[in-house]
């Protein structure tokens, strides 16, 4: 039986669902990792369940014990905000000892589980240190122990690295993530940033208008996006919508891009004349000098071109509409310039076809 079940929970403020029918569970150790934009209702969700908000209705079962209407403290569980919340008058010690000593517990016990904690984030000798003498870094694992010193239940996230540059925000992701593992604590974890998501989750919820769209583990997700909303929030550019002018093994639709061939996919209802969402990978689309005779190529015109470490990301305007693809550096195919012409292929066995999201 899951450790927590929530089971259609809603909660609106005024005429504006926060949290609409929303329904998961997460198993004992298991780290889940809410995804989406702002206002999705991701941090709505963390308070509902921290009991800082009420929910107008729905279960929230947690052990096995209804805890609607528990009160925040007598759920035992902790919730890290992107803010951090610490105490500026009061050193690292005291910070991570806050909550223990709320609970009254023995100086002695007090010390030494604050030593073991700080220990765990390789901050034992910064007992003594003020706040405002930590670095970024160094603040948010005092935090994170902080959340940890009381030993909840269950641990949530609130996009606790989203004030972080890149390089420290990835290397903390991948030692909070091993913390968590380590004591097995149970953990929901928010962010809207996809490789925090992938670095950091057992699995993904993805949450959009108040709602879960797709759920699934990292590699589910990104191989099977649900529909469009969940390949666009998973990073893909390429995502059109055309109409089926042939149905059969091979498809063909007629997109802004111009017409594609498509196979079939078993299950998909594709009758002639439907409306199909499909999904192109840009590391599938190829520029060639010369594909006037391969299947699904096109003519167009660069209007940007970015280097990304490893390669270039083309977007290239194709008749009324565009597609992003990705381009090796050592390419001699590629123009060097932007509103130049090119060529390129996009691969048709390799064409996804998603739910519609409208």
């Amino acid at each position: 039986m899951p450790l927590l079940c929530v089971s259609d929970l809603r909660k609106a403020y005024g005429d504006v669902s926060a949290v609409d029918g929303v329904s998961f569970s997460a198993d004992e150790g298991e780290l889940l990792c809410l995804l989406g934009p702002s206002g999705c209702g991701k941090t709505t969700m963390l308070r509902v369940l921290a009991g800082l908000d009420e929910p107008d209705s729905g279960t929230i079962t947690f052990d096995g014990r209804e805890i609607n209407h528990l009160p925040p403290q007598q759920r035992d569980f902790g919730l890290m905000f992107q803010d951090l919340a610490l105490f500026p008058h009061m050193d690292v010690f005291s910070n991570v000892a806050f909550g223990l000593r709320m609970q009254k517990l023995p100086s002695s016990q007090v010390e030494k589980r604050v030593e073991e904690l700080l220990a765990l984030v390789e901050l034992g000798d910064y007992s003594h240190r003020k706040v405002h003498e930590l670095s970024g870094g160094e603040r948010q694992r005092v935090a994170l122990v902080r959340s940890l010193a009381p030993a909840p239940k269950l641990l949530m996230f609130d996009e606790p690295l989203g004030s972080l540059d890149r390089a420290l925000r990835e290397s903390l992701q991948s030692q909070v993530h091993k913390i968590l593992k380590e004591v097995g604590l149970t953990s929901i974890y928010v962010t809207h940033d996809r490789d925090e998501a992938f670095t950091m989750a057992d699995r993904l919820i993805f949450m959009n208008h108040g709602q879960i769209i797709q759920t699934g583990s990292p590699e589910e997700t990104i191989s099977a996006p649900a529909d469009g909303f969940v390949a666009r929030t998973l990073g893909f550019k390429n995502i059109l919508a055309g109409v089926v002018l042939e149905d059969g093994p091979m498809l063909k639709l007629d997109c802004p891009i111009g017409v594609i061939s498509a196979n079939k996919w078993p299950g998909v209802n594709t009758p002639r004349g439907s409306v199909q969402t499909i999904l192109i990978d840009e590391k599938t689309v190829s520029v060639s000098n010369d594909s006037a005779n391969e299947i699904n190529s096109f003519q167009g015109v660069i209007t940007e071109r970015v280097f990304r470490g490893y390669h270039y990301e083309l977007r290239v305007k194709i008749n009324g509409g565009e597609l992003y693809c990705h381009a090796p550096l050592e390419s001699r195919e590629v123009p060097s310039e932007i509103n130049q012409p090119v060529s390129i292929c996009v691969d048709a066995p390799s064409i996804r076809f998603l739910d519609s999201d409208e």
